[in-house]
């Protein structure tokens, strides 16, 4: 008996390129390291919702530096004040947490109070670059080895 070897399909998904797609992969790629995102919603699916095309970008800040808290509520809200809010001037969250991480360095478990900052707005690039200062100048000023990023496509209505 001769065996037959089906081909294998795979479903085929229409991805409909676009400048936010782009923008939102370089910017991944251009970070510490790269993810895979799901497909943007499209104007239709958001439509349907009565919501429009964002993204959401959440940060996570660790407080501490070294050992010990060094990110002081009152520091945190400088920061806030001085390079968060002039740059999403429209609105924003902040969710207090308390994390844990492994240290590279010293293969230790490291836990921390943190900042969570949730912000939703267009995905243009401009946007994009925004965010990116951010992490960078929390990580600079504060002496962190990182800020966690999540950025995903979302629907929002207001």
């Amino acid at each position: 008996m001769r065996s037959v070897t089906m081909p294998v399909t795979w479903p085929v998904m229409r991805i409909v390129p676009s400048l936010f797609s782009a923008a939102l992969s370089l910017f991944l790629l251009a970070g510490p390291a790269a993810a895979q995102l799901a497909p943007a919603p499209t104007a239709f699916v958001c439509e349907a919702y009565a919501a429009g095309a964002m993204v959401e970008a959440q940060l996570f800040f660790g407080r501490n530096i070294g050992n010990e808290i060094g990110v002081s509520e009152r520091d945190w809200t400088d920061f806030l004040n001085g390079e968060v809010t002039p740059r999403f001037p429209n609105g924003l969250t902040v969710t207090d947490g308390s994390g844990h991480w492994r240290d590279i360095e010293t293969g230790r478990l490291v836990r921390e109070p943190s900042k969570i900052l949730t912000l939703l707005a267009d995905g243009d690039p401009a946007t994009l670059v925004l965010i990116r200062e951010i992490v960078d100048l929390y990580k600079g000023r504060f002496h962190q080895q990182s800020v966690a990023l999540v950025v995903r496509p979302v629907c929002v209505s207001f």
